[in-house]
């Protein structure tokens, strides 16, 4: 039985840029799901309690959400 095994090595500096490329990707993750919220926050403090209430919320819940 033949059988065949793959020796080749990534190029100098792949495993590098790959990491660098998903701790990228994390970052900007984590920085739109914190502008959502940030966006979100903003909007729910603009209503009035009975526009709050009105979908069940109160001021003291706004930092929950």
């Amino acid at each position: 039985m033949a059988t065949y095994q793959n020796t080749a090595s990534l190029p100098f500096g792949a495993n590098l840029i790959a990491g660098a490329t998903q701790v990228l990707e994390n970052v900007i993750v984590k920085v739109t799901a914190w502008n959502q919220a940030r966006v979100t926050k903003a909007e729910l403090c603009a209503l009035s309690a009975r526009e709050l209430a009105d979908i069940g919320l109160t001021r003291g819940e706004i930092n929950n959400v």
